[in-house]
Parts: structure tokens; sequence; C-alpha cells
């Protein structure tokens, strides 16, 4: 796909909250010839923590990119006791998808990113069973099967590593994968793995929770997409969604409707982690606009 022409960096931080410091990050922008195109901060009052997302342009920027970083932390983050990311546009993400059997929401990545809706690359698809593989074919994705069991794990899981060094894979979306990682799994890729499921209001959990929910008569589905951590599905929240339903619906009805919200949940998610536009602080998110 054709990788869209932007030269900027990204600098994602946050800091004990304190006077003056939007002007003395904008300010070591703005003397070194940097031109802002984005800037987003937030105060958590409560707290007294302070968080911004700000990108410039280094088309006429006078420090070398390689050299950013060195002088950000020399003169600016120690001093203000600073945590911060800095990422570069032109380095194009490098996204793997991990799916089971449901083809829902690997259809709805697949087709965002092939329209060229999103600047990544999406160079192989791992799956613990063979039955997507015609929907990795029909894309010209490769499509590799690590079947796990129990006692395979380890092993497996091994493999899979593997194939992502080999792919140079910048983070993973978990595509209704229906394995649970292992601990050493996530820690190789700390908020770098994306997963969506559902969650009811009040939740059911369970094999069959659309089932549960219809015999409870729920009136609101939902879906929540977050950061892969140990703690199972209790890693930082991305994005969540609802729609109502009625006594009408039947499982079917609310299986459906509660697919279409995985499906644009996910995606809002991982459209908001290729941007660069995800801060992740203890086990919260701050987002930005």
């Amino acid at each position: 796909m054709e990788k869209k022409d932007k030269n900027t960096a990204i600098l994602l931080m946050h800091c004990p909250d304190q006077p003056g410091i939007i002007a003395v990050i904008t300010e070591f922008i703005d003397v070194n010839g940097g031109n802002i195109v984005y800037l987003d901060q937030y105060v958590d009052r409560i707290n007294g923590i302070f968080y911004m997302r700000v990108e410039w342009e280094l088309d006429n920027f006078i420090i070398p990119k390689d050299k950013i970083g060195e002088y950000f932390d020399t003169l600016y983050a120690k001093r203000y006791n600073l945590n911060y990311t800095l990422k570069f546009s032109e380095k194009r993400q490098r996204m793997a998808i991990f799916v089971s059997k449901m083809s829902h929401c690997l259809y709805d990545i697949l087709a965002r990113y092939i329209s060229g809706e999103w600047d990544v690359e999406i160079p192989v698809i791992i799956s613990n069973h063979p039955d997507l593989a015609v929907v990795a074919k029909q894309f010209d994705i490769p499509f590799e099967v690590i079947p796990i069991t129990k006692e395979t794990k380890a092993e497996m899981e091994a493999r899979e590593f593997e194939i992502l060094e080999s792919y140079n894979i910048d983070f993973i979306v978990l595509a209704r994968y229906m394995q649970v990682l292992s601990e050493d799994f996530i820690r190789r890729y700390p908020h770098h793995i994306i997963n969506i499921h559902h969650s009811f209001l009040p939740a059911f959990v369970g094999a069959k929770p659309y089932h549960a929910a219809y015999d409870r008569g729920v009136k609101l589905i939902g879906a929540t997409s977050h950061y892969v951590t140990p703690d199972l599905d209790a890693g930082p929240i991305i994005e969540q969604d609802i729609t109502r339903v009625t006594h009408k619906d039947t499982v079917d009805d609310l299986v459906k409707k509660g697919r279409d919200l995985e499906k644009i949940v996910l995606s809002r998610a991982v459209e908001k982690h290729i941007q660069r536009k995800i801060l992740t602080y203890n086990n919260k998110t701050i987002v930005f606009s």
C-alpha cells in the first residue's frame, strides 16, 4: 500500500502538573524551527498529573531526528520529571492479527486496511485454526496456523515469537482470538496487544453470554476494547460502546448486534493506536482526540 507523505515527530508525555509546562514544550519546538500541527492536553486535577500529545513537522527542524530524544531528555525530561515517548510518523507500524474461527472483526480490519483508511502494514495473520485461511488469501496476506493445546502452549508461543520477530511486528490485534496469552507473551508487547470482548450491562460471563443476556432480558449490550495485561480482560480500556435491545430481540439478534459493535469498537481502538493517540498511565488510558 502507498505510504502517506508525512514527516512529523509525535511526543506523548505525562508529568506532575506544574505551571508553564505547555509553554516550555512548545518553545522547544518553536525555537528549533518546528511547526506544530497537533496539540492536545489534559490535567487530572485529582491526582495532579498533566498529560499531553504534541506533533510537529520536521522539514525545517534544526535538531537531527536521531538527536531529538537526547536533547529533550537532557534539557526537559529530567528537569520537569517527564515520562515520555517520542515517535515519528514516517515509521509505519506493522500490525499482526490473531484470529480463531470468527471472521467479523477480521473482515472489518482488512477492509479498512485495503481501502487505505489506516496508515499501517499487516504482514501476517496468525491463527490457532485453519478456518480463516481463505480470508487471508483473499487479501493476499500470509496466514500462519499455530495450533495450541495446554501441553504445547509454551512451544507454540515460541513459534509465534519467531514469526512476529521475522515480520518485525510492532503491535498485535486479537480479532476474536480465543486463546489466553501467557504472561511471558504479554510482557514482550506491553500495551501493544489490543483485544475485543463483549461487555454486557450487567456483565455476563461464560460460554454463552448472549443466551444469558437474553434470559435476563437485558436492555443494553456492549463491547470493550482494551490493552492486554496478565490480569485477564482487565487491562487499560481504549474504547467502548453500547446499543439498546428489547424483549423483541432473539438470541440471534443479540449476537448480530454484538458482533457489529465488536467490529466498530475494535476498529476505533486500533485506529487510535495507529495514530499514536493513546497514553497509558497505571491501568487507565488517556485517548486524545
